[in-house]
């Protein structure tokens, strides 16, 4: 299976709304050879929304925590996933018993995402 930007298959998911099709690209998927995926729509983002780039170094630094990915208003990326979830809770987790108790933890994608410098927040939190 082949990973390909959703942009490429032509959906609208660009920041300004648009798509960059390759034909090329587009029949890969409808032969099923290939999934879409938009990792700035999976960050949290959405579309249209402002232009965004790097300060501070490539995507490398960013995930060192080095650098930023910073909206043209200047507003960092924020997040907001499912509490208590093993991948999303960003305050309380369940305690890996499987008896419905929770404790004070956040899940692998907030750890990830608060370690590379990404506000996360909770559904209770907006």
């Amino acid at each position: 299976m082949i990973l390909i930007s959703a942009c490429l298959a032509g959906l609208n998911v660009r920041y300004n709304g648009t798509n960059c099709i390759d034909d090329r690209v587009q029949k890969l998927v409808l032969e099923k050879k290939a999934i879409t995926v938009c990792p700035e729509l999976m960050g949290g983002f959405s579309t249209p929304r402002e232009p965004a780039e790097i300060v501070g170094g490539n995507g490398d630094d960013v995930l060192d925590g080095k650098a930023t990915v910073i909206e043209r208003s200047g507003r960092e990326t924020q997040v907001v996933l499912k509490e208590n979830s093993p991948s999303c809770g960003s305050a309380a987790i369940y305690n890996g018993e499987f008896n419905g108790t929770k404790i004070v933890g956040e899940g692998v994608t907030t750890a990830l995402l608060r370690r590379n410098n990404i506000v996360v927040l909770s559904e209770e939190d907006i």
